[in-house]
């Protein structure tokens, strides 16, 4: 699964466009080299992710075959390390 799709429906990323543009702009990282937006993602890797105002770390648990729904998002990843930027 292309990771700018997985960060869309894991819901980590609102829009798939936004992640993609995210993935171009250097700020997705997978298994520590920078991501493209058609990088595979598969179980297990590393994807980190610098936000505005933090880095976020997560783990992939699990890849969806279909939509799924909101409540089931949180169930594809887990959050690792989440370290907020100080002003």
């Amino acid at each position: 699964m292309r990771i700018d799709l997985f960060l869309k429906q894991s819901r980590i990323v609102k829009r798939r466009t936004l992640a993609k543009q995210m993935c171009n702009d250097g700020f997705v990282f997978l298994n520590d080299s920078k991501a493209k937006a058609q990088s595979n993602v598969k179980v297990n890797d590393i994807i980190t992710i610098y936000f505005p105002s933090k880095k976020v770390v997560y783990k992939v648990l699990g890849l969806p075959e279909k939509v799924i729904n909101k409540s089931q998002s949180p169930l594809l990843y887990d959050i690792l390390s989440e370290e907020f930027y100080e002003k």
